[in-house]
């Protein structure tokens, strides 16, 4: 199954990923892509779609599914460095990946939760993405 990252949330505060379900009324409802739970986020909770995220490079800024794809490249069948790698694990991985990432303003950081969305998607959803033609409406974002 693919995985449409204009359903895929990070939720400030939250640790890991979840699926937008539905609108609720004061917010949306998300399932954890881990253990599928499913939780009701108020709209100021801080929700951002993956779709939204993209990294700084030299040239500009570079979607966060060009990157997911980047490391795939890089690792093949293997996980990425957790977050509790050592920064020069991440930036080696980073410097593969994405060669011409703007390390002023991608810090380790954001490359610490990048690494984490990689990890869980590829063990909980998938890294075969829905095209931005295929997928469904987007949710609106409930901030």
């Amino acid at each position: 199954m693919k995985t449409d990252l204009a359903k895929t949330l990070s939720v400030r505060g939250q640790r890991g990923l979840f699926n937008y379900i539905a609108q609720s009324r004061n917010g949306a409802i998300a399932e954890s892509l881990k253990d599928h739970k499913r939780t009701n986020f108020a709209a100021n909770s801080g929700i951002t779609t993956l779709a939204d995220i993209s990294i700084y490079t030299m040239e500009g800024e570079v979607k966060l599914k060009e990157v997911f794809l980047k490391i795939h490249e890089v690792l093949g069948e293997a996980d990425a460095p957790t977050s509790k790698a050592s920064a020069d694990e991440l930036k080696a991985l980073f410097e593969k990946a994405l060669p011409d990432y703007d390390a002023d303003r991608f810090y380790v950081s954001h490359m610490k939760k990048v690494v984490d969305w990689y990890n869980e998607l590829k063990n909980y959803a998938s890294l075969d993405f829905v095209e931005e033609e295929e997928g469904e409406e987007a949710p609106q974002d409930a901030e």
